[in-house]
């Protein structure tokens, strides 16, 4: 195996110790041991004994960014004449695996940690460093010849480095999975507004009878839905492309070169072609993460719309006979272990539950936000963590919607016009001509005898027939006409 996946014979040490025993190594509380093949080091075991909370971690798209963050800083400190361009070299090439996701069993600290997720960034700092001694011919642990403070973390702080990779990991996910899969559910819902647009059907208010609409209609304002969440989205975006590099321990940039910052960032930048900028104001980077909450709340914002859409589609699907059944859903699996043939809308279920886990996550992140006093936010793992995981679910979520649902849509036309011409609610086309207590009247009727509102308004001669035809015609209710 190599190194996590990369260098011969190295097997990650994963939570607990390998077969060739412990290292014994130092921090500045002591000595500790460590899993004698592990990549990580003392500080990162101690944090691991600190806290066993949950089992959860930092997302892969967040360790990756951190390997990128420290790649571009190899490379800069080498050019500003800060680091050896061997040991640069060394740093750059091992970091490069972390973002690669060859390490990932090296990251091995709960999300709940220490507020700051300065035990994870030293994670990535041992991590680095040991796979670099090692290219360089050194012993793991050994913290010669790459230091993980003094050359890895070079020009960089836990405080301002966590909340980059935060930024960085969003946009990116942002950009390569959950835009495109909103771009992907807006088209297809486009699709099955122009194949519905001349299916006419009984609009609903309050779950009760109203005027007429295109089922199109509707569709075409899920689609917008959609349309208007990419737009929240790119907002969201904006404010997640400052990047706190610079500001190292309390905002002030103690200990990093004038021109770090701006380097790294522009790699960054050149890298992911998303235009990465410095923070206009370190103290607000780091005392703060209202990027972040804005960024979740959009995500909230979305996951509320996409709700909205699965479950008016499931109640449009309802049935197939003792319900709406406006519309059929593809049929993906058997719905009951005890009443055969039963086949339920499980992909708007599944889309429902994802939606109630973004807004659970934003609520998180909202407090988190919170835990901002003066110059350090000390919720950033946790705020990392969910706004990641609702970038994914959601990614995840609307796509398999979009495959498996919404692109096989068909509509039941007859039932729909049935339905349609049954709604009391046709009486309101006739409140201008009659009034509206007779036309209430009217709906009242119809209601006790069972009958359409145009046979009762026929049987008393309110007006003439053909008028009463035309005006009470469902289609000419909808605003649109047929091509």
């Amino acid at each position: 195996m190599t190194g996590g996946a990369g260098t011969p014979g190295h097997v990650p040490a994963g939570d607990g110790a390998c077969e060739g025993g412990y290292r014994l190594e130092r921090d500045s509380l002591g000595e500790i041991r460590v899993p004698e093949g592990a990549y990580y080091g003392a500080q990162t075991r101690r944090a691991q004994e600190n806290f066993p909370i949950s089992g959860i971690r930092l997302p892969p798209a967040f360790l990756h960014a951190l390997g990128m963050i420290k790649e571009a800083a190899a490379a800069v400190n080498v050019e500003l004449g800060l680091l050896d361009p061997q040991l640069g070299k060394a740093i750059a090439h091992a970091a490069r695996e972390v973002e690669e996701g060859r390490h990932d069993a090296e990251f091995v600290l709960d999300v709940f940690q220490t507020g700051s997720g300065t035990s994870t960034n030293m994670n990535a700092n041992e991590v680095i460093s040991n796979r670099a001694i090692e290219l360089l011919g050194g012993r793991l642990g050994s913290k010669t010849p790459v230091h993980p403070n003094d050359h890895v973390n070079l020009g960089q702080s836990s405080n301002d480095v966590i909340p980059s990779a935060t930024h960085l990991a969003a946009c990116r996910r942002i950009h390569q999975a959950l835009l495109p899969t909103l771009v992907h559910l807006e088209a297809a819902l486009r699709d099955r507004a122009r194949a519905f647009r001349d299916v006419v059907k009984s609009g609903r208010t309050h779950l009760q009878d109203a005027t007429p609409v295109m089922l199109g209609q509707e569709f075409g304002g899920y689609a917008t839905q959609v349309a208007h969440g990419r737009r929240r989205l790119d907002d969201a975006v904006a404010g997640l492309t400052e990047l706190a590099l610079g500001g190292t321990a309390v905002g002030t940039g103690l200990n990093a070169h004038p021109e770090f910052a701006s380097r790294v960032i522009a790699r960054l930048a050149a890298r992911t072609g998303i235009p990465f900028r410095e923070a206009e104001d370190h103290f607000e980077a780091q005392g703060a993460r209202d990027a972040v909450v804005q960024a979740s709340g959009t995500l909230k914002t979305l996951a509320v719309s996409l709700g909205k859409i699965a479950n008016d589609i499931r109640w449009l699907a309802s049935g197939p006979r003792c319900g709406l059944g406006e519309i059929a859903l593809p049929a993906t699996q058997p719905g009951s272990s005890i009443m055969p043939g039963k086949v339920n809308p499980v992909m708007s279920e599944a889309l429902l539950q994802a939606a109630a886990q973004v807004i659970g996550n934003d609520l998180a992140v909202t407090l988190g936000g919170r835990g901002g006093e003066f110059e350090l936010n000390t919720s950033m793992p946790l705020m990392a963590r969910n706004l990641l995981e609702s970038i994914e679910i959601l990614a995840g979520a609307a796509d398999a919607f979009r495959l498996r649902c919404v692109a096989g849509i068909v509509a039941d036309e007859a039932r729909c016009l049935e339905l349609a011409k049954l709604s009391l609610m046709l009486s309101t086309a006739l409140a201008p001509r009659i009034g509206y207590d007779r036309a209430a009247a009217l709906s009242k009727e119809a209601l006790e005898t069972g009958e359409t509102v145009e046979a009762v308004a026929l049987r008393h001669g309110i007006l003439p027939p053909d008028d009463l035809r035309r005006i009470l015609d469902p289609r000419a209710m909808t605003g649109t006409q047929r091509d």
